[in-house]
């Protein structure tokens, strides 16, 4: 029987464009951006659940929210039965232990200044947790765990692969022994043979520490070789969700049919395929109305573009 770690209800991230003086003055509503808009869907202890969608579709920003990176504007999220959106103070900081995160960059989400020994262990020191040499003998094991070696603990981000500093950020978020992590993007800075090394070991952490998945990303076979499930995203909103294989090979929303058409395929018998192609970029989420008439005209919707057509 399963167990449901997260579960998000109505989940919204708005941002408020700085209004003018003037604005003020006469009492004008300043624009909306609704990055995040209504957002729902539960975690189960020890699954790995897909966040899919194009880029600026908001799946970034529901991971970051959900970790209290940003605050919420309205909904609520528990973990392990709690608001995490209520926590404040101990409660918070003790939910943070039990929360990691692994970030899209691991050249900007590494301070260059510290070691790749100070930065596993930072989260320790700023939890106060253990002495110098328990925080010492912490980030040797883990920088073993994630394939590196003890003799790199005092080498500078500058000094690694793309690769290996995504490494040293996974041992990163484990420092604590998370119980669950969000993987915002972690593979898409990476080569493509260095993506599968990075996908085998999270598959492999997860097993040897179960761990629960939030796992985001663009890359709709990326998210079909880790996922159990799939949520799939556009301008804020889910559109549908379900088990992967449901959601791959039968697909019920037009947006995922759309997604899964524009993916490449490595088959001889495609040869010269062409691909209905998603037109344009995804709208401006500023412009509301903008974004609804991009998905009516778009040929793949139905009448109701946004219907959520839930395969659970």
């Amino acid at each position: 029987m399963t167990e449901t770690l997260l579960s998000v209800s109505d989940l919204e991230k708005h941002y408020v464009d700085g209004a003018s003086l003037t604005d003020r003055l006469l009492g004008v509503e300043p624009d909306r951006v609704r990055a995040v808009d209504g957002v729902s869907f539960e975690v189960q202890r020890g699954e790995t659940l897909g966040l899919v969608g194009e880029s600026g579709c908001g799946k970034s920003t529901t991971g970051e929210t959900l970790l209290r990176l940003r605050e919420p504007t309205g909904g609520t999220a528990a973990f392990d039965g709690e608001d995490v959106f209520e926590l404040s103070g101990p409660e918070l900081a003790t939910f943070r232990r039990r929360a990691g995160i692994v970030f899209q960059d691991p050249f900007s989400s590494l301070d260059p200044r510290l070691t790749a020994r100070e930065i596993i262990a930072e989260p320790l020191v700023v939890n106060d947790v253990g002495t110098a040499a328990e925080r010492d003998e912490r980030a040797a094991e883990l920088i073993e765990r994630v394939g590196l070696s003890t003799g790199q603990l005092d080498r500078y981000p500058n000094e690694f692969s793309g690769g290996q500093r995504q490494r040293i950020g996974i041992a990163r978020a484990l420092a604590l022994e998370p119980e669950f992590v969000v993987c915002d993007e972690p593979v898409s800075a990476l080569d493509v043979s260095v993506q599968a090394q990075i996908l085998n070991l999270l598959d492999d952490l997860q097993d040897e520490f179960d761990l629960t998945y939030l796992f985001i990303a663009h890359d709709l076979s990326v998210v079909r070789h880790i996922s159990d499930r799939v949520a799939v995203m556009y301008l804020g909103e889910i559109v549908e969700r379900g088990p992967v294989e449901t959601i791959f090979e039968d697909p019920a929303h037009p947006y995922t049919e759309a997604l899964l058409r524009s993916v490449p395929r490595a088959d001889p018998s495609e040869h010269g395929r062409r691909v209905d192609a998603l037109p344009g970029d995804v709208p401006s989420p500023r412009d509301r109305a903008a974004c609804f008439r991009a998905v009516e005209d778009h040929p793949y919707w139905d009448s109701d573009p946004l219907a959520h057509a839930d395969a659970d």
